[in-house]
């Protein structure tokens, strides 16, 4: 009978014959075989009934399959489908575009000899076979043996029929799925049986025949399986695609052998060792790990779960194969202890079985742990996989949230309050957002399953208990960034490694106690009760990480947000000489920090003094029980086996508790994110889903019976009236003419286009816009070439980080001719010139390297560019100086570009644009006033006086001019009557287009990363912060002690042993110095020195030799004592190691965040020109974080492992000094492999950093311009952008893991060399060594692969951390301003009592490369004279205010205040003394009053003051009091201003107008002051300036967005102060009757004096005068003029 073996499997050195006959030769290949065949019959079922269900379906054209339908994956275990052509219409309007790219070029790449090696393997299986056939008919095996040789033939004839079904099926249209896996499979296995049989006929051989049969057999069946794993997985051609020049990955193409050892890196790290790596040269993804095809892929997928358990469901398969990788790992792990006892025994007795057992087992110790570090690498492989795939598919689900959502709410929502709602009252003020950059690789990271909530306000009051979620709450964009940045990076980072807790810990945790018990019997039980309490203690310690982590993330959360917001608004800090103040306020936050860090920190120490412990106390409780309880006498066999396996047992232990602690806190992050994912969406696309035509079939652009509101739908009551709202809108505007929206500000004329646009919430009614669907599928009119789409025109200018060109054109072709008329008439011509590069100048990051005036243009040239037929522009000549509005509304608005397109147009210049208007709506408070025709709404008085003045204009100027105004005096719009205009303009436009071939776009903004190693001097800045010299000398001691502590450990338990004869020592290490780096990469370096050892002998209880038996009486409870001695003053100089270092990276972290921060707010203005907030941002997130968090734990294992090699070799060569020949070579082979990987490892993470600093700079990008895009219809364009980003972040990311499985199976082979060759010389020792060293140095070289690899890996971590420090020293390093305060120039303290100011011939510029800005300027204000500053957009008059600020230092000349030259004095005393009042309008979080006075000097009498004499408080308009306020008279606290208030009766809930939320102070401003208008805003800044009551006060372009009427109040209030003040403007009238106006033109001053003289010149000279003509107000100006001189007498007088 088959199968009916009796006795043992292995007899002294073999495994028996009849074993190997019926089961190795029969039974387990014919089971394979019938398998194999069943699954082939299966398949072919499958597939003739699916071709018969999709014969009468419809066939898709197979177009887009290229990279995707025949390719098959290669990450082992993946189902590779044919039919795996992705289906891309998931996800609705916001689905993806297909997935390969414009200008990507496929290639088919076929094996190499393809069918040649087909031919030779089918030749292979037949020799094989005939070689069966021969000892069938000879009867090698002898008579037991015809069985196994029949069923030798019926396996190869069944292989045979495979190969040459395979060779067949590959040239026809017939398809096989996977037939070659099925050859591959067989091989491998029969090989692996092979290898049993050819050994025995080595060692045994039974005939010469079948000696010489089964040799040959081997070598056959080996070169099958060696021509197997090393051809291309699958043998079969692969599609490569060539996305934009960028390298397809090898992968695809790699063999098995090629997969499992990661030879394919090989490339990656050879180019990373020859040169530098660059974006460009990092291969790209598999078309399976793409963004767009894993997006697609998953939008297929069901969801009818919980986001976490529907992620699972969605990876369940890849995550299975990690998992059996994982349990075959487990397995493995115990094979070296189990090869070392076999290997000691034989020590001990080595006559007791021959010479080959001994070398069986040395050989098998390196390979078993090769076959672990195969499957390891295997299962982290695929958990990368799977990382890099999730972390896809949470930022595109995010990103096309964030462009689904709502454009304002009236609260932030918390992230988490629901599941917080009970406790929350009490605990809100506590919690916090979850951290800003937060990874996994750290142990110390981890987190409390609650839910974190979000903090926004640095200093908020306390918020009231949560209410039940309202309609009208959505995240802010901190937090959906956060989502983005943290959250999704922490849950795909955790994935990487569930195996851990899925599969490899449980496996082990079996194993080890399974094992324990055979050995101790029931003296384990009290060892494995101190391992389960330490279960549940290691998870106390996760969750008092997990709260600490949270608190440090709060804290620096608070720090990030204070420090975002003071480098947002650092140039208003800097004109107002707040650094110091705003620099204490950050300190405050970094201190909060660090305390919540140190707290962290300790209770670090504390567990790895705890883990130190726990071999003692366990070794201890089980022997006592043993000894005293049990009475058994304790062999050094039973003991050392013991704690060989407890320490094993310790690893799994921890991985649990530590992956608990991670999972629960991922399952925040994703929960947090499906919070996200399910918050209300914008109502656009329901809003504007119907065609814009009404009941009667007309086309309709307007709102029928609306009413919308910034709140919510079912607000009621008080809330109600908090948020702005917009009612009963009846309006119809005129379509293909143009609207003219007016109103005071702050009345919702801004609201009136979002309303429009679908953005605001409908309460009631309709609104027609062509505006819901995608701009790629809207119909183009082959009439005029315009389609039924939108374009916009914010009123704060969005633009993108590219070229100036790419912004105009937004995505759309360029048309040459279009484009320049287009640059003309948006008065962009100039500025082209200007620039260095043309219109291929990189904008920045919003806008940074543009002035206000050209950003708004090209924001208006992108919306005329457009081919959308409706247009709307909110406000677009408030930045641009009066010519160039009149210039932009002749040429642009009502230019021939305009045709046939209806323009709505927001504007307070009514002068201008009314009269030629078709449409007037007038708004009052969200409610429209009046409407109708121009002369209608112009009769009724409501717009003013100055517009009844002005004639309605012709429109006979829409010839296209043939160019702009280019200097101020010129006869700005020569049209192109004359001959020859044309030519001449084509000539200058030809200047317009800088792409002279050659030329290179550089990027100021870009960022720069570092190449080669990290300098010396970047490490000896942290070293330096750390401590002083005594610092480190103590620090060398610990370390020192340490190490020879736990030697010491080791060494007294073998001299214990040798208390038992020499015969019978059995001596193993107990505890072996190598911490706990065993597998968990997760947690890093826990406890860079946890004593643990993976490798002991196991002794079976039974089989204690003889001599042991009769063993000598040795005192156990003395060599116990002492070992637990030895133990308890390792652990607490443990503790002292790590506490010390820790508070040298305490101190270091405090610092440099000093350091840098001082740095930062004291540098240049130019700094933060060329500069990207996002990348200072990093710097002070990412970067400092890496140094509070990461440096020091890695640092201390980087020593741990260093000390601990030196450790191992030093006792190695002491027990074999043979060694140290081997030892030689192999620290060779360990050094060049290291050199390899870290070069390559060092650019790659480089390039990630670099990478991810785009995909976080897009995010912010996108939300804050999200409403214009949703104008556009562009979000599929920028949800494709979106994914390209994801992908570059990945590419780097990937196969930088890639670069790390290489090295860590290479240092596994070496690794094992150590063991082998450790083992070969004790093998040669045998007789003149005892048992206990054998043991000690078998235990210690086993374990020296997990330092080696450890010590390559930290090192590199190292060296990435270090790169934090780098990029922070790069910013230490900025060039300085000069000193605040300088003692011998101090001025007075009333300095400047009167403020005169002169500039003499003052000349500066902005970089020594560039041209001067101002050149020789000299004027000379008087005391209390108000002076205007005029001229072009680039003039040099926002430069002549930094000049006065000293941003910019004079090169030449001087500039006096009050006689005091003030470039000697202290920067601080200067910008103290006068005020200013800058272009953006910039404010903070907080309250209306923080932001005004935000020291708190200042009475709220003195505020409101303030307020008032900017208009935004006031008596209403709705009554019927005189125009000038009374005085109030506030009391503190209360503000109750004696003026009755807007009345606003909340009756059924529908408030009938909006309250004036200046009339309490403690009133909310968002984030930049995101929930007021643009006009109160600047109001805002100018109230905050006159509180200063300033002697000296400029005013660069104060009231742009302010109409004209409060402009006007505004300008009476600013005539009575009694100071000096200069206003940049724009608008002529603001300054026309001012003392003097100061004309510039390109830096020089053109003309000086009272504005009704220089009305007075003529000819070429007289530019003001130009100005004021072409501003098309010349009548009321020279009026105003005229008006000011003869009242102004007086002033000189003064």
């Amino acid at each position: 009978m088959v199968g009916r073996c009796e006795g043992p499997v292995w007899v002294i050195d073999d495994i028996t014959n009849c074993v190997q006959r019926d089961y190795l030769k029969v039974l387990l290949p014919l089971i394979v075989v019938g398998i194999s065949f069943l699954l082939i019959v299966r398949q072919a079922i499958s597939r003739a009934i699916r071709s018969r269900r999709t014969s009468s379906k419809y066939k898709s054209i197979p177009s887009e399959t290229g990279a995707n339908g025949d390719y098959e994956d290669a990450t082992v275990g993946e189902e590779d489908e044919d039919e795996d052509i992705l289906n891309m219409n998931g996800g609705g309007r916001l689905a993806l575009a297909k997935s390969t790219t414009v200008g990507s070029v496929s290639a088919i790449d076929r094996p190499r000899a393809q069918y040649m090696m087909m031919v030779i393997e089918i030749l292979a299986i037949a020799a094989v076979l005939v070689i069966n056939i021969a000892a069938f008919i000879l009867h090698a095996y002898g008579s037991k043996g015809t069985l196994a040789t029949i069923a030798g033939i019926t396996v190869w004839a069944y292989i045979l029929a495979i190969a040459s079904l395979r060779l067949f099926v590959s040239n026809s249209r017939w398809r096989f799925q996977g037939l070659w896996d099925h050859t591959a499979a067989l091989y491998s296995l029969l090989w692996v049986l092979s290898i049993i049989i050819f050994r025995s006929a080595i060692i045994h051989p039974r005939s010469s025949i079948s000696q010489i049969l089964v040799i040959t057999e081997f070598s056959l069946v080996s070169f099958l399986f060696a021509l197997t794993i090393t051809t291309r997985k699958g043998n079969k051609a692969v599609v490569l695609e060539w996305e934009s020049g960028i390298e397809p990955s090898r992968e695809p193409l790699a063999s098995i052998f090629s997969l499992m050892t990661f030879a394919w890196v090989d490339a990656i790290v050879w180019h990373g060792y020859q040169k530098t790596f660059e974006l460009s040269e990092v291969w790209n993804l598999i078309p399976k790990d793409k963004a767009q095809n894993v997006l697609a892929n998953y939008r297929q997928f069901k969801k009818t779960t919980a986001l976490a358990f529907h992620l699972m469901k969605y990876f369940k398969g890849m995550v299975l194969v990690q998992c059996i990788y994982a349990v075959f790992s487990g397995f493995l792990t115990f094979a070296p202890t189990l090869l070392l006892k076999a290997i000691l025994e034989y020590i001990e007795d080595p006559d007791s079985s021959p010479r080959n057992v001994i070398w069986l087992y040395v050989i098998l110790l390196s390979f078993t742990d090769i076959l672990r570090s195969l499957a390891d690498g295997q299962a982290l492989w695929i958990g990368r996989k799977i990382c890099i795939r999730l972390r896809a598919i949470m930022i595109g689900e995010i990103y096309a949230k964030a462009l689904r959502r709502k454009a304002a709410a009236a609260s932030d929502t918390t992230l988490g309050d629901k599941k917080d709602k009970d406790d929350a009252a009490a605990r809100k003020t506590k919690d916090e957002r979850p951290g800003l950059v937060s990874r996994l690789t750290t142990f110390a990271k981890k987190k409390e399953a609650k839910k974190p909530a979000v903090d926004q306000i640095p200093d908020a009051p306390v918020v009231k208990a949560v209410k039940a979620k309202a309609a009208d709450e959505q995240v802010n964009v901190g937090t959906i960034i956060n989502l983005m940045s943290v959250d999704s990076f922490k849950v795909s980072e955790i994935t990487a490694y569930l195996h851990f807790l899925l599969a490899a810990a449980p496996t082990q945790l079996i194993v080890a106690v399974y094992l324990l018990y055979r050995i101790l019997g029931l003296s384990s039980i009290p060892g494995l009760v101190v391992m389960a309490i330490l279960l549940p203690v290691n998870i106390v310690f996760a969750r008092g990480f997990g709260k600490y982590q949270k608190q440090t993330m709060a804290a620096t959360d608070k720090r990030i947000h204070t420090t975002n917001e003071v480098l947002q608004n650092i140039r208003i800090i800097k004109f107002f000489a707040w650094e110091h103040r705003f620099s204490k306020l950050v300190d405050e936050k970094r201190a909060e920090e660090l305390k919540a860090l140190r707290k962290k920190y300790i209770l670090w120490a504390c567990a790895v003094a705890v883990w130190n412990t726990v071999p003692v106390l366990i070794t201890f409780f089980s022997f006592l029980m043993y000894t005293v309880i049990e009475k058994k006498p304790l062999y050094p066999s039973t003991a050392f086996t013991a704690i060989s396996l407890f320490s094993i047992l310790r690893v799994p232990l921890d991985q649990l508790g530590d992956m608990i602690a991670h999972v629960q806190e991922s399952k925040v992050s994703v929960d947090r994110i499906e919070e996200f994912l399910n918050e209300e969406e914008t109502e656009k696309y329901e809003q504007l889903k119907h065609d814009n035509v009404d009941n009667e079939g007309n086309k309709v652009i307007g709102f029928k019976d609306a009413t919308f509101s910034w709140g919510g739908k079912e607000k009621t009551g008080e809330e109600a009236s908090e948020a702005f709202r917009l009612m009963n809108l009846n309006i119809n505007f005129v379509i293909g003419k143009l609207n003219i929206i007016a109103g005071p500000t702050g009345s919702g004329k801004t609201s009136l286009l979002m309303a429009l646009l679908g953005e605001m919430t409908m309460i009631k009614g309709q609104v027609n816009l062509p505006g819901g669907s995608n701009r790629e599928d809207a119909r183009i009119d082959p009439e005029n070439g315009l389609a039924e789409s939108v374009a916009y025109c914010a009123q704060q200018a969005w633009l993108v980080n590219a070229t100036i060109e790419d912004n105009i054109l937004f995505a759309t072709p360029l048309d040459e001719q279009r484009y320049k008329d287009v640059v003309v008439a948006c008065a962009l011509k100039r500025d082209l010139e200007i620039l260095d590069n043309g219109d291929q100048t990189l904008v920045g990051e919003k806008g940074i390297t543009l002035s206000g005036g050209q950003k708004q243009r090209i924001s208006l040239a992108r919306a005329l560019y457009s081919n959308s037929k409706h247009i709307l522009l909110d406000d677009c000549l408030s930045a641009v100086d009066s010519h160039t509005a009149k210039w932009i509304f002749d040429n642009c608005i009502r230019g021939p570009l305009m045709n046939d397109r209806t323009c709505i147009l927001v504007t307070h210049n009514l002068a201008l644009c009314v009269p030629q208007s078709r449409y007037v709506v007038y708004l009052e408070n969200g409610k429209v006033d009046i409407q109708g025709s121009a002369g209608e709404v112009v009769a009724s008085g409501k717009l003013g006086d100055d517009v009844q003045k002005s004639r309605p204009g012709s429109s006979s100027v829409s010839r296209i001019p043939s160019r702009v105004p280019s200097s101020v005096g010129e006869e700005s719009a020569t049209l192109i009557d004359e001959v020859n205009g044309s030519e001449a303009a084509d000539l200058r436009l030809a200047k317009i287009k800088s792409r002279e071939k050659g030329e290179k776009k550089t990027d100021a903004m870009e960022e720069i990363k570092s190449v080669g190693e990290v300098k010396w001097s970047v490490m000896a800045v942290y070293l330096k912060s750390m401590g002083p010299w005594w610092f480190w000398i103590l620090a060398a001691m610990v370390f020192g002690v340490q190490q020879i502590g736990s030697l010491g450990a080791n060494i007294w338990i073998r001299q214990w042993a040798n208390q038992y004869t020499v015969e019978s020592t059995r001596a193993i290490n107990g505890a072996s110095v190598y911490g706990n780096y065993v597998g968990h990469v997760a947690s890093t370096i826990q406890m860079a020195s946890s004593s643990l050892s993976k490798v002991q002998p196991y002794f079976d209880s039974n089989q204690s030799s003889i001599i042991a038996m009769v063993a000598p009486d040795v005192d156990v409870s003395y060599y116990l004592a002492v070992y637990a001695i030895i133990g308890i003053v390792g652990m607490l100089i443990a503790f002292f190691r790590d506490i010390w270092l820790f508070f040298g990276s305490l101190t270091a972290s405090w610092a440099i965040h000093q350091r840098l921060m001082k740095a930062v707010t004291r540098a240049k203005f130019k700094f933060f020109d060329v500069t990207p907030l996002g990348q200072l941002m990093n710097r002070f997130s990412k970067d400092l974080e890496a140094i509070d968090q990461e440096v020091a734990p890695i640092t201390v294992g980087v020593i741990s492992c260093a000390l601990a090699i030196l450790v191992t070799i030093a006792l190695i060569t002491a027990i074999t000094p043979g060694f140290l020949i081997a030892g030689v070579f192999i620290s060779i082979m360990y050094f060049m492999v290291g050199k390899f990987y870290l070069s390559s490892s060092r650019d790659l993470k480089r390039i990630e950093s670099v990478q991810r600093s785009p995909l976080f700079q897009q995010f912010g990008e996108t939300l804050s311009g999200i409403t214009t895009i949703r104008a556009y219809g562009e979000e599929q364009r920028f949800i494709r952008d979106n994914t390209h980003k994801i992908n570059t972040h990945n590419r780097p990311f990937i196969f930088l893991w890639a670069a790390n499985r290489w090295l860590a199976f290479r240092t596994d082979v070496i690794g094992d060399l150590v063991a082998f060759f450790a083992g070969a010389f004790v093998i040669f020792s045998i007789g003149s060594i005892d048992s206990g060293s054998a043991g000690l140095s078998l235990s210690y070289a086993i374990s020296f692969t997990e330092y080696v690899l450890w010590l390559v890996r930290l090192y590199a971590m190292n060296e990435q951390n270090m790169n934090s420090v780098e990029r922070i020293k790069e910013y230490l390093d900025v060039e300085q301003e000069a000193q605040a305060f300088i003692e011998e120039t101090q001025p007075a303290a009333n300095w400047p009592s009167e403020g005169s100011v002169e500039f003499v011939g003052y000349t500066t510029r902005y970089r020594t490369d560039l041209d001067p800005v101002l050149r020789e300027v000299s004027f000379k204000i008087k005391p209390r004279e108000k002076v205007g500053i005029v001229g072009r957009t680039g003039a040099g008059k926002s430069s002549l205010a930094l000049a006065l600020f000293r941003g910019l230092e004079a090169e030449a000349g001087k500039i006096l205040i009050d006689d005091v030259d003030i470039g000697l004095i202290g920067l601080q005393d200067l910008r103290e003394s006068i005020t200013i009042v800058p272009q953006d309008p910039t404010l903070f979080t907080g309250t209306i009053r923080s932001n005004l006075d935000p020291f708190g000097l200042f009475t709220d009498e003195d505020i409101f003051t303030a307020l008032r004499r900017v208009q935004l408080i006031g008596v209403p308009a709705l009554t019927t009091e005189p125009s000038t306020p009374r005085p109030g008279t506030p009391t503190l606290g209360a503000p109750t201003i004696e003026m009755p208030a807007p009345a606003s009766p909340i009756d059924s809930g529908s408030p009938t107008t909006n309250k004036n939320i200046f009339l309490n102070l403690s009133s909310g401003v968002t984030e930049s002051g995101n929930n007021l208008s643009q006009g109160q805003r600047q109001l805002l800044c100018l109230a905050r300036a006159l509180l200063k009551n300033p002697k000296v006060l400029l005013m660069d372009e104060a009231t742009a967005s302010i109409d004209y009427t409060t402009d006007s109040k505004i300008q009476e209030t600013i005539r009575e102060l009694k100071s000096t003040i200069i206003t940049i403007a724009h608008r002529l009238q603001t300054i026309v009757d001012y003392d003097k106006v100061l004309v510039l033109d390109k830096g020089e001053v053109v003309e000086y004096g009272h504005p009704h003289e220089l009305l007075k010149r003529e000819g070429e000279s007289a530019v003001f005068r130009g100005m004021c003509e072409t501003s098309g107000d010349m009548e009321a100006l020279v009026m105003a003029a005229r008006t000011a001189w003869e009242a102004g007498g007086s002033v000189d007088d003064d």
